[in-house]
């Protein structure tokens, strides 16, 4: 018999713990946390842990029954694979935006300069890095991370450790919502860009009518100040097209989510 001061944990509740947090885990990885992916990995496993701990009363006897350990084993790569979805998903949010400055970023001259990123400590261009530090002010500003929390903690509700499985209708939601995400980097991107097209052709123009003017040497600088004043202008209409496109992701992760 165990001693008084033992201390017996059901298997189910351990197969429930190690299933939230393949599933946590996943979505923290992925998850565009500003400077989280240049954290150690101890904060990492921390905050892992400590938000599959929270979440104990939304999964404690919830999960599937479990009899042997290797149908966890078998259980995890699914939990994981959700988690990972939504990370992904929220993370596509940011970088449709810095899609759209890396479309600017050649057009209007900035890709010949380079600035650190904070996010991955690498060279990158400027209006890149921009992108990315918007786009994160933005995805707290419009408060698709509290949304993000209420999807999660529903999974736990519609979908308990061990029910989701992978199916084919996933990723036809992944390659929707990615041509989502190109269409509004596009959208973000084009009016400059066409903008800047015009520039090029009228500086071109202007050449052929009088070769002498060094055209080439005002170019750049010029590309360079429009860019600046046209997207100072255009900033407001940043915030409303990713609460769009912050709603459309919200509405498929609930489709995920209710997915059998």
């Amino acid at each position: 018999m165990p001693g008084s001061g033992t201390v017996q944990i059901p298997l189910p509740v351990i197969a429930g713990f190690v299933l939230v947090l393949a599933r946590v885990g996943g979505a923290v990885a992925f998850v565009p946390l500003p400077g989280f992916r240049t954290a150690p990995m101890v904060p990492k496993i921390v905050l892992t842990i400590a938000l599959t701990i929270a979440l104990l009363p939304q999964w404690l006897g919830r999960q599937q029954s479990v009899e042997v350990i290797t149908q966890v084993i078998w259980w995890l790569p699914a939990e994981a694979a959700l988690g990972i979805t939504i990370g992904v998903f929220a993370g596509w949010l940011i970088e449709a935006l810095v899609m759209a400055m890396q479309f600017l970023s050649l057009q209007a001259g900035y890709s010949y300069a380079a600035m650190v990123d904070p996010a991955t400590q690498a060279d990158s261009g400027v209006l890149p890095v921009f992108g990315q530090l918007f786009a994160s002010l933005l995805f707290f500003g419009v408060g698709f991370d509290r949304e993000l929390l209420r999807i999660f903690g529903a999974t736990l509700d519609l979908l308990p450790p061990g029910a989701w499985r992978l199916t084919p209708a996933l990723g036809a939601e992944l390659i929707h919502f990615s041509g989502q995400m190109i269409t509004l980097a596009v959208r973000i991107a084009l009016p400059l860009v066409g903008l800047l097209v015009l520039i090029d052709l009228s500086l071109a123009l202007l050449g052929r009518v009088q070769s002498q003017l060094q055209l080439l040497s005002l170019a750049f600088p010029v590309k360079m100040l429009v860019s600046m004043a046209v997207m100072a202008v255009l900033a407001g209409s940043f915030g409303p097209l990713f609460q769009s496109a912050s709603a459309d992701l919200s509405r498929t992760l609930w489709q995920i989510v209710h997915q059998r």
